[in-house]
């Protein structure tokens, strides 16, 4: 079954990488991280203006569609029927995108910036002003633009998918542009350049998760972090969201994604009614106001001017990142949206989890400058000397009940893990199998998750404990130059849609006739026109 629905062209190429990465790293480390710095150092230089103006783009063009008479378009047609309720399309969409990263970055981050801000900026470290150049960093860097990266190229998808019955691939978002015939010539090298960014993103990010709950772990257990801890820790994340991805979108994907919204939204009131409420609600709104007032300022800052380096190692560092994640996480995205009009499409997978950010950076990068400048809880000592995962334990322990928190923490942090690997994972078989329609059940075949997962799990157990993570981490990055330049063109399809959305009546065989990009069967063993599903 795996052989015969495999896509060779896909998933070889990004398995030989990954291979060849691993080996490489192993050999000779050294080289390897100096090689793969040295790439990222220079795409970071030369790209750094087309990264900021590229992601401030997709933000404007968000709006522009949104207000525009598209925004009314059904996606799958008019008689579409939803995946999904609002409620758990929700939760997925906000536990696909936000994960594990934002629970510790957004306690760990802020510290960062708060004594070092960028030296072109005139700010004393450690100062009132660091700390709402702080605050307002996060919101930048943790919600309407990331989020505008991926929603773009999910919507394209959608679009393409449901209403112009496309192929499940990448190459689908471009094919209104390019064509069919180009789009199916170099289809396969897309998806797998997009593959291989985000299957080497996972490995990173499994391997963070792994040491995350390996230290917390730590302090109830004792005993060092060991290759043998860190393998059953990951052997454990792994069969998790194999299983809960081979069991279906409605049932493991989306029962997962319900409880890790849950618990999140009980964190985050936990932490506000224990925690220094006013100055978070203080703060946070004047940090919102300063964000507000330099956005188009801070959201085009390279730092090229005074030669500041401070921006490609954060922003720009950032967008490349979210950039080489959205192209295969679309692909889930939008999966899930059919029965949505445009704008609830808008609303779901950006307006409403960017709120979301914002007030979970309220909270937790307000109580983190807090205990830092006015409680001396000696965060950023916990952060130069354990590292990231520990200040948030370190937080808690400010806090009434803190060895119960921090065991409901640890378990937060695995379902996070699990929920975003889950959907990924359910992307990354899809991409890899053949035959995958509208019309059909939307789920891959078991043995594609449990091949991807286990390639995944093997490669971040290899890299954390005999290697290290950074080299894994810079290769998933480097796939943002790329995939940048994939969603900047599939943008174009939604300025053609916008000209003319009868294109994306999925019912009407003369609107696909119209359309000179149409193939006359837009995926395999389907016409074009064929019945909405």
């Amino acid at each position: 079954m795996l052989s015969t629905n495999l896509r060779p062209l896909v998933f070889w190429p990004t398995f030989l990488l990954l291979l060849a990465a691993l080996v490489t790293s192993y050999l000779d480390l050294d080289t390897f991280l100096a090689t793969t710095k040295a790439l990222n150092s220079a795409i970071l230089q030369n790209f750094s203006w087309l990264f900021n103006i590229g992601s401030l783009y997709l933000l404007v063009l968000a709006v522009v569609v949104y207000f525009s008479p598209l925004g009314k378009i059904r996606i799958g047609g008019d008689k579409a029927q939803p995946l999904l309720s609002k409620l758990r399309w929700f939760s997925i969409t906000l536990c696909t995108t936000l994960a594990v990263g934002v629970l510790f970055w957004t306690t760990a981050e802020p510290l960062y910036h708060l004594y070092g801000p960028p030296a072109s900026a005139g700010l004393e470290p450690g100062s009132a002003d660091a700390a709402l150049f702080a605050v307002s960093t996060m919101f930048l860097h943790w919600s309407f633009t990331p989020y505008a990266i991926y929603t773009i190229p999910s919507l394209v998808f959608a679009l393409a998918f449901y209403n112009q019955r496309k192929r499940f691939s990448i190459g689908s978002i471009l094919e209104p542009v390019l064509g069919a015939r180009n789009t199916r010539r170099f289809g396969g090298l897309i998806d797998a350049i997009a593959l291989y960014a985000l299957v080497a993103g996972m490995a990173s990010s499994l391997g963070t998760g792994a040491l995350t709950l390996a230290g917390g772990m730590g302090q109830y257990l004792g005993g060092d972090t060991s290759p043998l801890r860190l393998g059953i820790i990951i052997t454990v994340i792994v069969l998790t969201f194999v299983l809960s991805a081979a069991s279906g979108l409605k049932k493991g994907i989306a029962r997962l994604s319900a409880l890790n919204a849950w618990l999140l939204l009980f964190l985050g009131l936990f932490v506000f009614a224990f925690g220094p409420s006013v100055f978070m609600i203080s703060l946070g709104a004047e940090s919102l106001g300063l964000y507000l007032d330099n956005f188009f300022s801070r959201s085009l800052f390279s730092g090229s001017a005074a030669g500041d380096q401070w921006p490609q190692w954060w922003t720009i560092f950032y967008w490349a990142v979210w950039f080489a994640w959205a192209p295969i996480s679309a692909l889930f995205l939008g999966k899930i949206a059919r029965g949505y009009t445009v704008r609830e499409f808008i609303r779901i997978n950006l307006l409403f989890p960017s709120l979301f950010a914002i007030a979970w950076i309220c909270i937790f990068s307000g109580a983190a400058i807090y205990l830092e400048m006015h409680q001396a809880a000696g965060l950023n000592d916990v952060l130069n000397n354990q590292g990231v995962e520990h200040v948030l334990y370190r937080l808690f322990e400010q806090l009434p009940g803190s060895q119960l928190m921090i065991i409901l923490l640890l378990f937060i942090a695995y379902i996070s893990y699990v929920t975003a690997a889950d959907s990924n994972t359910d992307a990354i078989g899809s991409l890899c199998t053949r035959g995958l329609t509208a019309d059909s059940d939307l789920n891959t075949g078991l043995p594609m998750k449990v091949l991807w997962g286990s390639i995944i799990g093997v490669v971040s157990w290899i890299m954390v404990s005999f290697v290290g993570l950074d080299g894994v981490k810079m290769l998933s990055n480097l796939g943002g130059l790329p995939a940048m330049f994939i969603i900047l063109l599939a943008s174009a399809s939604l300025w053609r849609w916008l000209s003319n959305p009868s294109l994306l009546e999925p019912d009407s065989a003369a609107a696909l006739a119209a359309d000179p990009h149409s193939p006359s069967h837009s995926f395999e063993g389907a016409p074009a026109n064929a019945d909405q599903a």
